[in-house]
């Protein structure tokens, strides 16, 4: 386990394969920590260093106290690259992680080569919809909302046919704490990226699962074409983790847009 202070916070992370080669970044989703990238580990190229960190709220990273905007998250992770001395790294984001990849490459370009972003947009949700999970957690704590998040996650079939691996998400969701998903959600309620994003200018691949109920599909496309030059992929077979479910696929496509670069 390794932690580095971090625009005043300690975050933990893990920093895999040579220094010299150029970085691949993961930020991961709501409720989740670095774990949640596991099954796309074996899919990747190889000749990258692998980035991937809990942000701040999440897994062992601190929980600073509330309220928190996105860009704190983005400024979480500059400076956590700042102090790994990564420059033009290829950012990965799914759900809030790929707001806080488009915010850091309109804040630091110089720390965001190209962006893969997963299942999220440049807008997510409603003020409605986050207040009321918000209120949801505040009354019942995680297990409130942890078996909805399950249906909004996961495709009909994965939750019929693998009900071990759903909960093994599930208690991911549900062991975070209440406080860090909290200041999240406000943030990604209070996030609104539909200026700054259509002037980003960097090679960008957009993945959208087919049943993701939280991003649907021709959301994340609509963000992923605001970028001049960004190409969405439908992944089948895949809800809102789409590295859970079709890993292999999810690395075929990676990989292809990192050869591409």
């Amino acid at each position: 386990m390794r932690a580095l202070t971090a625009n005043g916070v300690l975050i933990h992370f893990r920093d895999e394969g040579p220094r010299e080669v150029p970085a691949l970044v993961f930020s991961n989703s709501l409720g989740t920590d670095l774990r949640a990238w596991e099954p796309l580990m074996p899919h990747l190229p190889a000749g990258w260093r692998v980035i991937r960190y809990d942000k701040r709220g999440h897994g062992l990273s601190a929980c600073p106290p509330r309220p928190w905007s996105m860009g704190d998250h983005v400024a979480d992770l500059a400076s956590l690259l700042d102090r790994l001395g990564v420059n033009a790294a290829v950012v990965c984001g799914l759900s809030v992680g790929g707001l806080i990849a488009q915010g850091l490459a309109a804040e630091r370009p110089d720390l965001v080569r190209a962006l893969i972003l997963c299942d999220t947009a440049a807008k997510i949700g409603t003020d409605d919809i986050w207040n009321g999970r918000i209120a949801a957690v505040e009354a019942g704590g995680m297990e409130a909302v942890a078996d909805a998040t399950m249906t909004r996650w996961f495709t009909k079939k994965s939750l019929r046919d693998d009900p071990e691996r759903i909960a093994l998400w599930h208690n991911m969701v549900t062991r975070t704490p209440a406080e860090g998903y909290l200041g999240t959600m406000e943030a990604i309620r209070d996030c609104d990226l539909r200026e700054s994003t259509p002037r980003l200018k960097l090679p960008c691949m957009g993945v959208g699962g087919i049943e993701d109920d939280a991003t649907p599909p021709d959301l994340v496309r609509e963000t992923v074409e605001m970028i001049p030059g960004g190409r969405f992929h439908l992944l089948r077979g895949a809800g809102h983790i789409p590295q859970a479910e079709q890993p292999e696929e999810l690395g075929r496509l990676i990989t292809d847009f990192l050869a591409a670069l």
